[in-house]
């Protein structure tokens, strides 16, 4: 298999810990000041032990240093991020949520920034972006890119200001469950799984799939009674996506790079790359005309629509599901031709829509899963109608339903594969 492009190196610079006064005084501060006292970060680690914890903001097993100051704004809790050249360096998401402001414009203050919501009204405030990824109301994953470092508003030298907060206060920041030692520096560990399935191996039955964020990252595929297949393609920020693309009934693996809005498909022949969207699109892929072969398309959380790229390179637009929903893509129906879904991670329901033979398009609501897992669709009994799952992060669980949409009783399969993310 060929490589994939890795992106291409950024001109060499001055390090940025000398060019940033902001972490300049931040060394100075730190020499007399406690950044987080002992009983705050005693109650702090308590209340992770209850809520769950944070990773770090980039991905995984790159090395940043974290530096405060008494005056730094809003909170001293606060972290501003820099190694050696790192402007422009991908910003990932610490843990799961909600993003409830995505500002790509802005000049002052934080400048172009992203606040995400998780559970139980805990946020984390990613500030001073060169760019932003993300969308108001869109659902994201840990690890998922959401924008690069940058020095926009009120900073003096590229930097990634960080907040972890419970309501309006700024908490002492933890990684992994561990109170962080401000001015030190840290590997990250935000290393996790993404949930997929698809036909990889020939059989008439889907396997299960998932996709492993790293420097380089893996596809690994579950085989029973084997070691997972290991396929290495794609980089940490990567979004991973499946698809038949050459129509020999085998799925291909591919991935599409948020930074360009390119995707890049692995064949037998090589990589094809597809230019198809914008930065905060999540990739979907499916045969939309019934040829055999899969297409590539995108969900747009800004305005709940799918975008399909048919064949003849032109786009077929969809509304689908509010903003806050997953996009999931299958054959409910059996035909031949994929058709397309939502997922409402919340409220674990599927929205299922398919186009009947007489034309007219159907929508199926099918509840299933628990709040907080990740959808996942597949072939589970090899009969050529996709069936419905979900993959539970804190167990690294696939729950396959074994039924058809429309069934009254299903049976249910469960198998762990993948990473447990650590909550």
């Amino acid at each position: 298999m060929r490589s994939l492009p890795t992106r291409p190196a950024r001109p060499s610079r001055l390090s940025r810990l000398a060019g940033a006064c902001v972490v300049a005084a931040v060394t100075t501060a730190l020499v007399g000041t406690t950044a987080a006292p002992v009983l705050a970060q005693q109650a702090e680690a308590a209340r992770r032990k209850v809520t769950g914890f944070y990773q770090m903001p980039f991905p995984c097993g790159q090395t940043w240093t974290g530096t405060t100051r008494s005056s730094h704004s809003p909170s001293s809790y606060a972290i501003d991020w820099n190694r050696p050249d790192d402007d422009g360096d991908d910003v990932v998401a610490a843990a799961p949520g909600t993003v409830s402001v995505a500002n790509p414009t802005g000049k002052t203050g934080y400048g172009r920034w992203v606040r995400i919501t998780h559970a139980g009204g805990e946020t984390t405030v990613y500030a001073h972006l060169s760019s932003v990824a993300v969308s108001v109301g869109q659902v994201v994953d840990q690890g998922q890119l959401i924008g690069q470092l940058g020095s926009t508003g009120n900073s003096t030298g590229p930097h990634l200001h960080f907040e972890e907060a419970l309501g309006t206060k700024t908490m002492p920041a933890s990684f992994g469950g561990v109170p962080f030692k401000y001015g030190s520096t840290m590997t990250s560990k935000n290393c996790v799984d993404v949930p997929l399935a698809g036909n990889m191996l020939g059989g008439a039955e889907a396997e299960l799939v998932v996709f492993r964020r790293g420097a380089r990252s893996t596809f690994q595929v579950q085989r029973p009674g084997q070691a997972p297949l290991a396929i290495t393609f794609g980089e940490g920020t990567d979004q991973p996506v499946l698809g038949d693309w050459d129509g020999d009934g085998v799925a291909n693996v591919g991935v599409r790079r948020p930074e360009n809005s390119t995707f890049y498909l692995s064949t037998p022949g090589g990589i094809v790359t597809v230019g198809f969207g914008i930065a905060s699109d999540r990739p979907i892929a499916g045969d939309w005309n019934g040829d055999g072969k899969a297409d590539v398309g995108v969900h747009r959380s800004s305005n709940a629509t799918f975008y399909l790229r048919l064949p003849d390179g032109t786009t077929q637009a969809i509304a689908l599901g509010d903003a806050d929903d997953l996009p999931v893509t299958g054959d409910w129906n059996g035909d031949g031709v994929t058709d397309l879904g939502v997922y409402d991670s919340a409220t674990a329901t599927f929205q299922l829509r398919y186009v009947g033979a007489s034309g007219v398009a159907w929508l199926a609501p099918v509840a299933f899963g628990v709040a907080g897992d990740l959808p996942v669709v597949g072939d589970w009994e090899g009969d050529r109608a996709t069936d419905l799952g979900v993959w539970r992060p804190g167990s690294a669980t696939f729950v396959n339903r074994l039924a058809p949409a429309d069934a009254a009783t299903v049976a249910v399969s469960e198998s762990r594969f993948g990473r447990r993310r650590v909550r």
